[in-house]
């Protein structure tokens, strides 16, 4: 019998090249809003340095937000802005998950050596 896969996962990570951590991760019904949940995090990521943000006009019920990381830079969250609101990026992201692949975008913080990776992916959080 095949087990057939429905929803979405997502999952932010950050490693320092010998130390891997989750942030948070969510699960959701469809890659429209696990596209959704990534871009919600990489722009709280990006504006999160203890600056108030501005409520969102669309809310998941996907639970907490992940935890913030305090960039040394401004390479890192000017990336994370760029992904989030430039549609080639977006396109490129819901086109992986269409096709079944995960979408990933990373960014590094070269000050300290941190990269940030989000991800999502059609399955269960444990798939990958």
């Amino acid at each position: 019998m095949t087990r057939r896969v429905t929803g979405y996962a997502a999952k932010v990570t950050v490693s320092d090249g010998q130390r891997f951590a989750s942030l948070g991760g969510a699960v959701v019904r469809n890659r429209r809003l696990v596209l959704l949940w990534l871009r919600r995090q990489a722009l709280r990521l990006a504006n999160g340095h203890g600056l108030p943000l501005a409520p969102e006009p669309v809310r998941l019920s996907t639970g907490d937000d992940v935890q913030p990381v305090h960039f040394h830079g401004s390479d890192a969250p000017d990336e994370l802005r760029r992904w989030a609101t430039h549609s080639a990026h977006q396109d490129h992201a819901i086109q992986a998950l269409e096709a079944g692949f995960p979408a990933l975008f990373t960014v590094l913080d070269p000050a300290v050596g941190l990269s940030l990776t989000l991800a999502g992916w059609r399955g269960r959080p444990g798939d990958r």
